[in-house]
């Protein structure tokens, strides 16, 4: 079993040592599936790029500005989710903080999970 809490801490902790201010750890990846623990230091940033066809960000700690392309920016508290599917947007840490983010890519390979 996987405590978030936990994860929350030991990405902020290596986000915080790190020259580039953010972590990522993996957490689960199974088929199209996957779910990343991040954490951003204060005023650093993802710079804009675009979503898989699925994708969620939840905030475990701190506040987010996520700017979505064409749209007005929304700031994220903790316990907040937002669906980030198929945009282009950026995320910029207001204060320290940690999400888990969930992507579903496209299938590839001939694969199909009703045959799975």
């Amino acid at each position: 079993m996987t405590r978030l809490d936990d994860l929350a801490t030991a990405n902020l902790e290596k986000a915080r040592a790190s020259g580039a201010g953010r972590s990522a750890e993996l957490v689960v990846h199974d088929g199209v599936l996957r779910q990343t623990v991040m954490a951003l230091c204060a005023g650093k940033e993802l710079p804009e790029h675009v979503s898989p066809p699925a994708a969620t960000l939840q905030l475990l700690r701190g506040r987010v500005r996520v700017l979505k392309r064409g749209q007005l920016a929304e700031e994220l508290t903790a316990g907040e989710l937002l669906s980030l599917t198929d945009s282009r947007h950026s995320v910029e840490a207001l204060e320290d903080s940690v999400f888990l983010l969930t992507t579903v890519s496209r299938p590839s390979d001939g694969y199909d999970p009703r045959v799975a």
